[in-house]
């Protein structure tokens, strides 16, 4: 993949619903600054014993913070809005936009000399492969991904979960916390086990997964059009500090290595 159609081929690819006569893309997507990143999460990235370390996290989130964080006292959302402030936490980061994936591949401009990526995963086709209560949850709302009170209904909390089966990955949809989790079209994947690995799952499941590597070279190019498509740290971070880390990026000369 050389140019910037190329991507565009590849990132919509298989995308039209023949039933719905409609493009209706079953991929969630995740940018990566930075091709040779694995599919780990930031709670293994933390070493030591994860799943102690996971119990401590979460508690002392909810213990400290404010109980109208949430919109409903649940294990789940409270893990959602955990993830979403930076606790480290068994859950990835995915979105629905192709291009909210580039942006995040294209935002670190001390990494433009190396090979960014973007992961794509079918998750309709990955909830195929769940266990059968969770796949029942899902026929029963006519739903391809789940919302934290629909996994409420399955599971109470992540120890419940985890007894539900192994070996499996399901994307959720967290609530509507702040304009953030909106304008990034975002989403989660979630495994049964503190220690499960996404990567091995998909390396056993080949079919569910794409990998599209974004060449250095391209990075310069990908990112300008992405600024002129106003999808930019000041729409995807609403505030004053998206605002800054905006300008901040546009405005930076690009070197004579750029």
């Amino acid at each position: 993949m050389r140019t910037w159609i190329e991507l565009q081929e590849q990132l919509f690819a298989e995308s039209w619903n023949e039933a719905l006569g409609r493009h209706r893309s079953d991929f969630a997507f995740r940018g990566r600054w930075d091709a040779s990143e694995s599919l780990v999460t930031s709670l293994t990235r933390l070493g030591g014993d994860s799943a102690v370390l996971e119990r401590h996290l979460l508690r002392n989130f909810r213990k400290y913070a404010a109980r109208d964080e949430v919109p409903i006292d649940s294990a789940w959302n409270w893990l959602a809005l955990a993830q979403h402030h930076g606790l480290p936490s068994r859950l990835l980061d995915w979105t629905y936009s192709p291009y909210v994936a580039l942006h995040f591949a294209t935002a670190k401009r001390e990494a433009f000399e190396r090979d960014g990526a973007v992961w794509m995963v079918d998750y309709v086709r990955a909830h195929q492969e769940a266990p059968s209560s969770l796949r029942q949850c899902l026929e029963s709302e006519g739903a391809n991904v789940f919302s934290a009170e629909m996994l409420g209904t399955v599971a109470d909390d992540l120890a419940g979960f985890d007894r539900i089966g192994e070996d499996f990955v399901v994307f959720v949809e967290p609530p509507s916390f702040d304009e953030r989790i909106v304008n990034q079209y975002a989403l989660f994947s979630l495994m049964a086990g503190v220690d499960s690995s996404l990567d091995r799952l998909l390396a056993g499941h080949p079919e569910l997964v794409r990998r599209i590597v974004i060449p250095a070279a391209l990075k310069w190019e990908i990112r300008d059009k992405l600024d002129q498509a106003n999808i930019t740290e000041r729409v995807l971070f609403p505030g004053l500090d998206g605002l800054s880390r905006w300008v901040a990026r546009y405005y930076a000369p690009r070197g004579r290595d750029g």
